[in-house]
């Protein structure tokens, strides 16, 4: 924390009572420096250097201190070159790297830095705090800012131990019911923010707070007329360089293994540059020919290690695991958990804490290489689109529309029919993506659901995503993937590095490599994308490591069985959870449309399952952050027990 009105003290108390609510995120060490108006602490995992990479980290002078969460995988040849212009080093960590960066070049040094990061530096000479967030924002960092004191955190749960005030930012509202995410600078507390990734802080002492961003994304694409060979050899050769420098560790390591293709070459790639056996985990749900077993992946993942030769574990998922789980980990993630995936992902993260303290993973590729059936869909529908307005007139066009308005279509296909060229009437083709393959409820359904007040505060539930499209440039894939990176990616990382923390366990991202990322958003459209598939060039790369059956099986991206669990008693008890007097209280849910919710999941007549996991992680969220309610206490709701492994947190 910093107080910019010198007169005014840290007390260490405070910091104790910040880092001690995340010691999850650190279980082997802490520190804190406090001098006055400053004081930096530190919950520390230890992964490089681990006898003397003590934090908070000082200069040889003792007057630039860090605190850093992260790795930097060019540290040592960092190092070197510090060194050689003098610099003298006490420990062999890559923390103390960025500290003597930052003597040198002052707060260009992020740009030197290869890896994720997320740290903060007092500058004692110049009475000025100083932050960066990595590029691609794989490491978190939040702050509150206000009252002339900056409070800063690895997690949220750290800035508000500071007894700050815990207030619901209303103005998220409509963007969370859409996308499940705050994919701007704000969060679902009002007052506390995120640092954009590829970003940096600076607050000297006059309290003129300044955000800067030191890195984009590139926006040109590479139109040249090179053979597919030529990415195909240029991607293989950045990702093996990628992945061998995330293997950098002196602690044990292993893999996150899926089964699909991103984890799988990760995996593979690992082994041939180790030429050893790796550790590698998954996870899964049921057994035999359960419903739940068909959402999972684990005999791809069994195959792929029989493959590699890697030194297997699995984890298997019930539903009674995940509902009581699922209250521990929305404390854990801070805010409403967006995907029903992030639970299976702390079960393998657990599983392997048991075995190694870093894993790999292949998050990041969908993203960057177009993995995702929705890019192929929204280019074909832009097509689609383009050859339907050639060959009719407007008035045939509106009879159209009036037809399929009319007929006795479900409501479900209607509103699919929206966001395709048959019913584009005026729409951007930002709001069709977003509609069409992110939106859990649509701004018609957020007008019947909400109260009249709710609905006056709720804000724009595109905005933020839409400021990154206008920030874009480029074809319609390029633009999807730059706006994708910089919006819906970011929410990922969060949740791979949550989840695993919650673990104790470090999670990295070798396809987010900033140097394999800025070679990936510049392959043209049709090397990334071929008829509905996309990540050409990654399968191409691959195939002498991984076979065919792997490389082009059906993309399955982490499923869970969370349709066929919300049913029967289960959904009877989220029910009544949500129209109980404490919820409705809140204000947000008109009564009548939450019946109409659950009336259609339980007559089957519209499948609701995304919007009750909406609204469900909401009404948690509410009970253990502003209500004060413990996760345990929570999960005694759902379930009809109390789960007395949980603490009292709250």
């Amino acid at each position: 924390m910093f107080f910019t009105d010198s007169t005014r003290r840290v007390q260490r108390d405070a910091l104790v009572r910040m880092v001690q609510s995340i010691v999850h995120r650190g279980p082997d060490d802490e520190g804190f420096f406090v001098e006055k108006n400053v004081g930096l602490a530190m919950r520390r995992l230890s992964i490089i250097d681990i006898k003397t990479g003590h934090q908070p980290i000082s200069n040889e002078t003792g007057d630039v201190f860090i605190v850093f969460n992260g790795e930097i995988y060019n540290h040592a040849r960092l190092r070197a070159e510090l060194e050689s212009k003098g610099h003298q080093y006490r420990t062999r960590s890559d923390t103390e790297t960025i500290v003597h960066a930052y003597e040198e070049y002052g707060q260009q040094c992020v740009s030197r830095l290869h890896g994720m990061f997320a740290f903060v530096i007092w500058d004692r000479r110049k009475r000025v705090l100083f932050a960066a967030r990595d590029r691609l924002g794989i490491k978190p960092f939040y702050y509150r800012w206000g009252d002339r004191v900056l409070l800063f955190g690895s997690e949220i749960k750290a800035i508000l131990a500071y007894a700050v005030p815990r207030e619901f930012n209303h103005h998220a509202l409509a963007e969370y019911l859409a996308l499940g995410y705050i994919s701007g600078s704000e969060t679902m507390f009002a007052g506390v923010h995120k640092l954009p990734p590829g970003h940096t802080l600076e607050l000297p002492e006059d309290g003129q707070l300044k955000l800067e961003r030191y890195w984009h994304l590139p926006m040109e694409v590479d139109h040249d007329l090179r053979p597919d060979a030529y990415f195909v050899q240029t991607y293989r050769e950045l990702l093996e360089r990628a992945v061998a420098s995330h293997l950098m560790s002196d602690v044990p390591l292993g893999l996150f293994l899926s089964g699909g293709l991103d984890s799988s070459a990760v995996a593979a790639l690992a082994t041939k540059i180790r030429g050893s056996q790796i550790k590698t985990f998954a996870v899964g749900y049921g057994t035999g020919d359960s419903p739940d077993a068909s959402c999972s992946e684990l005999n791809y993942a069994r195959q792929v290690a029989s493959h590699i030769g890697s030194d297997h574990y699995e984890v298997r998922l019930s539903r009674e695991e995940f509902f009581e789980r699922l209250p521990k980990l929305i404390w854990h993630e801070d805010e409403p958990i967006v995907w029903p995936s992030s639970v299976a992902l702390f079960f393998v993260a657990q599983l392997a804490r048991e075995h190694v303290t870093v894993v790999l993973t292949g998050e990041g590729s969908d993203e960057t290489l177009a993995g995702y059936t929705r890019y192929a869909w929204t280019l074909l529908n832009a097509r689609m689109d383009t050859l339907y307005r050639s060959v009719t007139t407007s008035g045939v066009r509106n009879s159209v529309r009036k037809l399929v308005e009319h007929s006795p279509l479900g409501s479900s296909l209607y509103r699919k029919l929206q966001h395709t060229f048959v019913l584009r009437n005026g729409n951007s083709w930002p709001s069709i993506y977003w509609d069409n393959f992110f939106s859990a409820f649509s701004a018609s359904e957020q007008a019947e659901l909400l109260t009249p007040s709710a609905l006056s505060r709720a804000g724009d539930a595109y905005q933020s995503s839409m400021d990154a499209w206008q920030g874009s440039r480029g074809d319609l894939l390029h633009r999807m993937l730059r706006t994708d990176i910089n919006t819906y990616l970011v929410e990922l990382l969060m949740k791979q590095d949550q989840m695993s923390m919650a673990a104790s366990i470090e999670s990295r991202v070798p396809f987010l490599d900033h140097e394999l990322v800025e070679f990936a958003i510049k392959i043209p459209t049709s090397y990334s994308v071929r008829g509905l598939a996309g990540k050409f060039i990654l399968k191409r790369a691959m195939e002498d490591l991984l076979p065919r059956s792997v490389i082009y099986r059906t993309k399955m991206g982490f499923p869970t069985p969370w349709e066929h669990w919300l049913a029967g008693p289960q959904l009877d008890a989220i029910e009544r959870m949500l129209l109980a007097p404490r919820s409705m209280d809140r204000g947000l849910f008109r009564p009548q449309s939450v019946q109409r919710i659950f009336a259609e999941q339980r007559n089957r007549t519209r499948d609701h399952s995304n919007q009750i996991w909406r609204l469900l992680n909401l009404e948690v969220w509410h009970r253990i952050f502003l209500d004060g309610e413990a996760a345990g206490k929570v999960s005694l709701r759902l379930l009809g027990r109390p789960d007395s492994s949980f603490p009292e947190h709250g």
